[in-house]
């Protein structure tokens, strides 16, 4: 008799199910029909549970007949509920004046930052002159930011309203304020004593007030050069062709004595003005600066001077040599930096160095 009752049962719906399904009017109802037939308390749900009080000869007979019906149904209701989906987005489509035939908005395209293509022009520029690429860490030890750099106990750079100093149990550590300890990193490295010439490209960390000028994270980019018998000519006829493959053919550099605790002697380096060509004036038509009796105008970029100051630069200074295992009496050598968002800025005109940073997409889309 229970035989009989499950096969009478699995005939209905095999015979009625799948028509109930195509009949169904609104995509509510055949939810509410999905949920009769194949939900938890379902009718050929509750008829495959029953399967168990069967015999096993009638279980055999009728499992796969009873599953078969079940993976049918299944694909019905969802060709149904395709059905009304189609139906529902062509309506959608017909209040509409949207040509489907075309082209999508093309997704937008990165480029890379204008600090980014600074920096790489420079490693460029500096690898055709034999200098290869060095990185060191953000965080340092008081020795390689300053010790080994010449500066004194008492130098004001040492101060906490200068530098970022982190708390620790253990030694020291700070927030490298230069790309300078890279080399030092790389003298050491290189014992005994070698020939070397790197660049040391990175983010630096000051305590600065962010203003137009000044921002507490920047980027610079070191070059040194240590062998025997380097004199401070080779320091300027690098840079002569440095700065003429950085900012032109015909670019003029100066320089003027300064003091840096690393280098002995120290040296300011200007070059002649990118935008007046180190003439101080302009003609008054390109304007740029206040007018003067005979028509042209002041340089606004170097303030009527014709130079700007680009880099720090000057011979090794001896306590550095000796400080990496490199004998002053034997070995010379040659150091220079310079900060990377001040040549971006003369580069692209940029008045305020926080632009840089401010992630605004007008301002970053011009560099593409």
């Amino acid at each position: 008799m229970l035989r009989e009752a499950w096969e009478n049962e699995w005939l209905r719906l095999r015979d009625t199910a799948a028509q109930e399904v195509e009949r169904v009017p609104t995509p509510d109802e055949l939810e509410s029909l999905r949920v009769a037939l194949l939900g938890r308390g379902g009718r050929l749900t509750l008829l495959l549970k029953s399967l168990k009080d069967l015999s096993l000869e009638d279980r055999r007979a009728f499992g796969p007949a009873a599953n078969g019906l079940k993976e049918s149904l299944e694909r019905a209701v969802g060709a149904r509920q395709a059905s009304f989906a189609a139906r529902r987005l062509e309506g959608e489509l017909a209040g509409t004046r949207v040509d489907l035939t075309l082209p999508g908005d093309a997704p937008g395209r990165g480029s890379l930052h204008p600090l980014t293509l600074v920096c790489s022009e420079i490693a460029g520029i500096l690898s055709g002159l034999g200098f290869t690429w060095a990185e060191g860490p953000h965080v340092e030890t008081e020795r390689n930011n300053f010790e080994s750099l010449n500066f004194p106990a008492d130098h004001p750079a040492k101060d906490m309203h200068d530098t970022f100093y982190l708390r620790t149990s253990g030694l020291p550590l700070l927030l490298r304020t230069h790309t300078s300890p890279v080399q030092v990193r790389a003298l050491e490295a290189a014992r005994p004593p070698a020939p070397l010439r790197i660049m040391a490209p990175g983010r630096v960390f000051r305590h600065e007030n962010a203003d137009a000028s000044h921002s507490s994270v920047f980027h610079q980019i070191e070059g040194l050069c240590v062998d025997k018998g380097v004199s401070f000519a080779d320091l300027k006829s690098t840079l002569r062709l440095f700065l003429e493959g950085l900012f032109g053919p015909g670019t003029r550099l100066r320089l003027r004595p300064s003091f840096f605790p690393f280098t002995e002697p120290s040296a300011q380096v200007d070059v002649s003005c990118i935008l007046c060509s180190g003439q101080g004036r302009l003609p008054a038509a390109s304007g740029g600066g206040t007018s003067s009796p005979d028509g042209s105008v002041g340089c606004a970029v170097c303030k009527k001077l014709g130079w700007l100051e680009i880099l720090g630069a000057g011979m090794v200074h001896p306590n550095v040599l000796r400080a990496a295992g490199y004998d002053p009496e034997v070995w010379s050598g040659y150091a220079w930096g310079l900060g990377v968002e001040r040549i971006a800025m003369l580069k692209y005109r940029i008045s305020d160095i926080r632009l840089f940073y401010q992630n605004d997409l007008r301002f970053l889309e011009q560099f593409k």
